[in-house]
């Protein structure tokens, strides 16, 4: 994970440990507490539910990213295969027509 999500996702706890804290040390009626921590519940799992979505999506995009590029990159690396094969073939039979011709004149001579 980047920095940048790891510093989002320590805010996000430590707002949501600091609004806990607080409620449970305010002076409310028992009652009017367990309702604000479950407000507060609910909004921190929602937060955390779409930053979750924002870091998958982020991961998602980048291996595409990379796959797009790496998938480039191999139709790069055949293709220049490709061109040194056929530049060795040529190289090769330019020989064996060399050699072809030596072995004719020995048996000539």
């Amino acid at each position: 994970m980047s920095n940048n999500t790891n510093t989002a996702l320590g805010i996000l706890a430590g707002t949501a440990i600091g609004a806990t804290l607080g409620i449970l040390f305010a002076p409310d009626k028992g009652s009017v507490t367990r309702r604000k921590i479950s407000e507060k519940a609910t909004e921190t799992t929602d937060a955390i539910g779409a930053k979750a979505m924002e870091v998958k999506e982020a991961i998602v995009s980048s291996a595409q990213d990379h796959k797009a590029s790496m998938d480039e990159r191999i139709s790069e690396l055949v293709e220049d295969g490709s061109y040194k094969a056929e530049d060795l073939i040529t190289a090769l039979e330019t020989k064996l027509e060399v050699l072809k011709k030596k072995n004719k004149n020995l048996r000539s001579a």
